[in-house]
């Protein structure tokens, strides 16, 4: 036990604060000794709001044993402030906690905050890179993700930031295509966060996009990330489906396209040889396109979601029916 504060002079000027417990807890929450003796020290320069050296200290102790403690990364933040502290040198020191507690909400909080005070797009566009390295981890990471569209929304500087996004997503839409958080980010970086450097012909970039997603489609028809993305593209600058018709009904198919059928269209891939057919997301996206025609279209519309919910896709019967009803209650 003498690693406790309880036997460390720098530490015998406090008095520790137990926490409060009734006599008989219910559910008494069995701390370790360490974790107990550092978080009855730390209650109690809370209380005294003592920013110092050794409260720093204190509060990476508590952090490494539980890394979602709030008030210990708030404390933390506070001291670094008042002691003028070198807040880069903080970002470093937490850099292995961020790798290994990457999906707790506290670790990229305390980074915000920090970036925020420092205010320099040198050391935000170094963050980014770090960044790198902990998506290499997991790519998926929704915290990451959010943080690191924060740093790009927040210092909006296109030449040191913004400009190497876009490539960023190719890299890890090529490593998997699947990568949904990836494609996620491509939209942020194209479409939701304003107009960037170079992409000003929104027509151009809309061409881009859709030929973009097409080609990763023919690689894997039923990813449904890429036909997210495409649909959300259409969405967004106000497209209809039906323009996309002759470029989705291959995929409707029960076969491929016989080998050295000649693509007219580079900028519509059909399917590969390999692909699996008739592709669902292929079916519903005609399916709405019919649906949006109505008239006798709605026939059309409503055969197909009987195939998806009767032989294609019955996982999702349920929604497959209850668009049939919604469709011809309407009609």
């Amino acid at each position: 036990m003498s690693d406790l504060l309880a036997n460390d002079p720098e530490w015998a000027d406090v008095v520790p604060l137990p926490q409060y417990e009734n006599v008989n807890p219910i559910a008494p929450i069995f701390y370790s000794e360490e974790y107990k003796d550092a978080t009855d020290y730390f209650r109690a320069v809370v209380k005294a709001g003592e920013t110092s050296p050794r409260v720093l200290k204190l509060t990476e102790r508590i952090i490494r044993m539980n890394p979602a403690h709030y008030t210990a990364w708030q404390h933390r933040y506070k001291t670094l402030i008042a002691l003028k502290a070198n807040l880069e040198e903080d970002l470093r020191l937490m850099d292995d906690i961020a790798k290994d507690f990457m999906k707790t909400y506290q670790v990229w909080h305390h980074r915000r905050l920090l970036l925020t005070a420092i205010n320099s797009v040198d050391v935000a566009a170094f963050e980014l890179e770090f960044l790198r390295d902990v998506l290499d981890l997991d790519t998926k990471n929704y915290h990451t993700w959010s943080y690191r569209q924060w740093i790009l929304a927040h210092f909006n500087n296109e030449t040191r930031l913004w400009a190497f996004e876009r490539p960023y997503t190719e890299e890890l839409i090529d490593a998997d295509v699947r990568n949904n958080s990836a494609w996620h980010h491509r939209f942020f970086v194209v479409f939701s966060s304003g107009v960037r450097l170079g992409d000003e012909d929104r027509d151009g970039v809309l061409r881009r996009e859709l030929s973009y997603a097409k080609e990763k489609i023919a690689l894997a028809p039923n990813n449904p990330s890429a036909w997210n993305y495409l649909r959300g593209v259409l969405e967004f600058t106000n497209t209809p489906f039906e323009t996309l018709t002759s470029w989705v009904l291959p995929y409707t198919a029960s076969q491929p396209p016989a080998p050295g059928a000649e693509v007219v269209d580079l900028d519509n891939p059909l399917p590969s040889e390999k692909a699996e057919l008739p592709c669902v997301a292929a079916l519903e996206f005609m399916a709405d396109v019919y649906e949006k025609q109505g008239g006798d279209s709605t026939v059309k519309a409503v055969e197909l979601w009987k195939n998806l919910a009767n032989d294609l896709d019955v996982m999702r019967k349920k929604y497959w029916e209850y668009r049939i009803r919604e469709s011809l209650q309407t009609s």
